[in-house]
């Protein structure tokens, strides 16, 4: 019988069992790109939440396009599926989904390489029959065992558990990734990615021990050479340090970002000045354009998970895989090796 990360590899079609994890609103489209063409599932990030639906739809269509030109193997689409504070879902989440689809059941290159949508943020069992029934693989993102379970029972194919220490949109109820993990996967007979706090073969390894069918990152993932956005961006997460990261209200729920004036001095400015939600909104996504297009981490907001503390280099995204791999290869070599020693002890 295969192990459950080899299946789910062979049903995503790729080689190792390491996903990029949505980021945005910038775009992932080289990051993707190069991340399937190394092995992993690469994912074209949602265009900002905020834009209008006909520019909406088109920038999605147009990185899906850019991505499977370029595709030498699978890629996903993330869609955030949170509601705002009145309850509504945000409308741009179902347009995302819808014009995906709609690309999937066009058929042709893009359709080809195009092989699932990731939901988060909320409840996506509206979405699931329409994702599955147009020949894709629904994976959602889930931070408590509650809202996996409930994931699984819409019908979702995967879940990703991910801990409160993950950059960008995280959980109102703060559950880390070494607590939730194990719990996850127990619970579901579904194949369980883990994210939050991933950087390595160590945390591939753990996971791969635990049960877990792969890992999915982003913050790692941005400190890539072929990653489109700027250089002073990655280059602000590698001179991070411990306790730099902060989280403060996103769109829908918390979001983690690193330090900055952004976020500890004009962000809280703005907000007392009684500004609107979505203007404050739009500000937010300014700013998140600002440092990832433009460079400027001292006015942008720095999106990115505690993790940025562990990572010390910029590099070719197929030198991260490979690495990976190698890492995690020989830590579960080196723990079957001591098995017996282990067993031994109990007699």
């Amino acid at each position: 019988m295969d192990a459950v990360w080899q299946s789910l590899c062979d049903r995503l079609g790729t080689k190792y069992p390491i996903m990029q994890d949505g980021m945005g609103p910038s775009p992932t489209t080289s990051l993707a790109t190069a991340v399937s063409a190394a092995g992993g599932l690469g994912s074209v990030s949602t265009p900002g939440l905020l834009t209008p639906e006909v520019e909406l739809r088109k920038k999605l269509r147009d990185r899906m396009e850019q991505v499977a030109v370029n595709a030498e193997g699978p890629f996903a689409v993330n869609v955030p599926v949170g509601t705002l504070a009145s309850g509504e879902m945000i409308p741009s989440s179902a347009y995302c989904i819808d014009e995906a689809i709609r690309v999937k059941l066009a058929g042709g290159p893009v359709s080809d390489h195009f092989v699932a949508i990731t939901t988060s943020a909320g409840f996506p069992g509206g979405f699931t029959e329409q994702i599955k029934e147009a020949g894709l693989i629904h994976i959602h993102k889930a931070g408590s065992v509650r809202h996996a379970v409930k994931a699984a029972e819409a019908g979702v194919d995967v879940v990703i558990a991910s801990g409160f220490e993950m950059g960008g949109h995280t959980h109102l109820n703060p559950v880390s990734t070494m607590v939730l993990a194990p719990q996850v996967i127990k619970e579901l007979d579904i194949p369980v990615i883990i994210s939050g706090g991933i950087h390595d073969g160590y945390g591939l390894a753990a996971v791969l021990a635990m049960g877990g069918a792969g890992v999915a990152m982003g913050t790692r993932f941005i400190a890539t050479t072929e990653h489109e956005w700027h250089q002073n961006y990655k280059q602000y997460i590698v001179d991070s340090g411990e306790w730099q990261d902060m989280t403060y209200q996103g769109y829908y729920a918390p979001s983690r970002g690193l330090k900055n004036a952004a976020l500890l001095e004009e962000l809280p400015a703005i907000k007392a000045t009684g500004i609107s939600v979505d203007e404050l909104n739009q500000w937010k996504e300014d700013r998140g354009y600002l440092a990832q297009m433009e460079g400027d981490t001292v006015k942008g907001i720095v999106v990115a998970g505690q993790v940025a503390a562990a990572i010390h280099d910029i590099v070719p995204t197929k030198v991260l895989l490979e690495r990976m791999m190698d890492e995690a290869i020989g830590l579960l070599e080196a723990t079957s090796s001591s098995l017996g020693a282990l067993k031994a002890t109990r007699g």
